[in-house]
């Protein structure tokens, strides 16, 4: 009798299962450019360099005159009602020194001039880290954030002003103050990186010009840390250059071929906000819910290569600029949506109808017929913010919530608000956001009514 011939089984590594193809979504729907436009009040955006390297002029609207470098000063003044944005972020600098980001506004007249402090916030990164979060969360108190700009928009839009910022400065003529001279300190942190993110609402009584400027830290004479003073930052106003290392230099506005190269901005943005009442037609009053199962969007902070087919571009023009630095200020960071929806359903039975603020994949033109999704989404988060809503609720009582977005480009997203709306019944729903910088541009805001059961 032969033995058994005992067969173990060879032990193997498991094989990698082949991922599947990612699906995409197409949306068959009307994409509607967004009604009103970007008021007139200048902001001056300090985003370039955004990875700040050596020390220098950020930004400066000063005139030229009697400074080292005359081609870094913009002679840009500013009165009444302006914002002031910087968005700035460091890298291993060398010996792990503190970068200050210095601020001066400067009064060039003759008489006193009063700067109004309306909201201001300034976050580091090492307060405000990117942190993945879902979709929405509820964000009643204002702690839920992933960023600096997102969390410095998101005070702004409360009203609020930070304890370190005066509500008021005078400014004596022909003297300068400091509005700003904060750290972005590295030494001591887990990783060597960190960055600033401030934005505030300002309203002067007279003529000033403003710069904003990069330092590292001074030293005490027990070698320990201090801030610059004024006088150290005027001189460097004076006698500086540009901070660097530049960012790309952006495609100029006539190329057609080639890649797009948005670029950084630095210089002055006309434009602090959007009003916009989103109704069926120009001369109307309300705006009717589309059709059982169908949908409509609005285009939200589309750019140049990037309109979804309405051809609207809504980024701010750059009344002053650098010659390496965007044209436009692409993503309109700091600038408050208010979107106003006065909703109606015509039809003579109940509607369910959602709003939902969402990333399609970047088109100019819909080439699909549609807006674009993907599942799963692409990895990178398109939107991290908060928005305010106000409506009434189903019983009938006003409702004011302030929700947390964070969204991945192509993702297939649940709405941001369902309502129930009964036959021939009105609803007023508005929308408030501030483009938060950790964002990036296009969006499209939905209004769908579902299918009837």
């Amino acid at each position: 009798m032969l033995p058994l011939l005992l067969i173990l089984p060879i032990a193997q590594t498991p094989l990698a299962l082949p991922q599947p193809a990612p699906q995409e979504i197409v949306q068959p729907q009307e994409v509607r450019a967004l009604p009103g436009q970007l008021d007139t009040v200048p902001m001056f955006n300090s985003n370039s360099p955004e990875w700040m390297k050596t020390e220098g002029i950020l930004l400066s609207t000063f005139p030229p005159t009697d400074k080292k470098v005359p081609a870094a000063h913009l002679n840009f003044p500013f009165q009444g009602r302006f914002d002031l944005f910087t968005h700035h972020f460091t890298h291993t600098p060398k010996d792990l020194q503190t970068f200050y980001l210095g601020v001066i506004l400067h009064n060039p007249g003759k008489k006193t001039v009063t700067v109004d402090v309306l909201q201001a916030a300034s976050y580091l990164m090492q307060d405000a880290p990117y942190i993945t979060l879902p979709p929405y969360l509820e964000n009643p108190a204002g702690n839920v954030y992933s960023g600096p700009g997102d969390r410095a928009v998101n005070d702004v839009l409360r009203g609020k002003r930070q304890a370190d910022f005066p509500s008021q400065m005078v400014i004596p003529p022909g003297k300068s103050r400091l509005l700003m001279n904060h750290p972005i300190p590295v030494r001591n942190l887990e990783k060597p990186v960190n960055g600033r993110s401030t934005l505030m609402r300002l309203r002067s009584s007279g003529t000033v010009y403003a710069a904003s400027l990069a330092m590292f830290a001074k030293k005490n004479p027990d070698n320990t840390d201090r801030a610059p003073t004024l006088a150290e930052w005027q001189d460097l106003l004076l006698t500086g250059g540009l901070a660097g290392p530049r960012d790309k230099s952006p495609t100029p506005p006539g190329q057609t071929t080639g890649q797009l190269i948005y670029s950084r901005v630095a210089g002055v943005a006309q434009g602090s906000a959007w009003k916009a009442q989103l109704v069926d037609t120009p001369n109307a009053t309300q705006l009717s819910i589309p059709q059982p199962g169908k949908a409509f969007s609005y285009g939200l902070d589309t750019l140049k290569a990037g309109t979804f087919g309405t051809g609207q571009v809504q980024t701010a023009p750059m009344l002053v600029r650098y010659p390496d630095t965007a044209y436009q200020a692409h993503g309109n960071y700091g600038v408050e949506y208010n979107l106003s929806l006065p909703l109606i359903n015509p039809t003579n039975q109940p509607q369910t109808v959602t709003l939902t603020m969402e990333t399609p994949l970047k088109e100019d033109k819909l080439t699909q017929g549609g807006l674009r999704f993907r599942k799963p989404s692409l990895d990178f988060p398109f939107f991290r913010g908060t928005v305010r809503l106000r409506y009434n609720d189903d019983q009938g009582q006003p409702q004011t919530r302030y929700v947390h977005l964070w969204h991945r480009t192509g993702q297939v997203l649940e709405p941001l608000l369902t309502l129930n709306m009964p036959q021939g019944s009105r609803q007023q729903v508005q929308l408030d956001f501030i483009y938060p910088p950790d964002s990036t541009p296009p969006h499209v805001l939905t209004v769908r009514t579902l299918e009837n059961r």
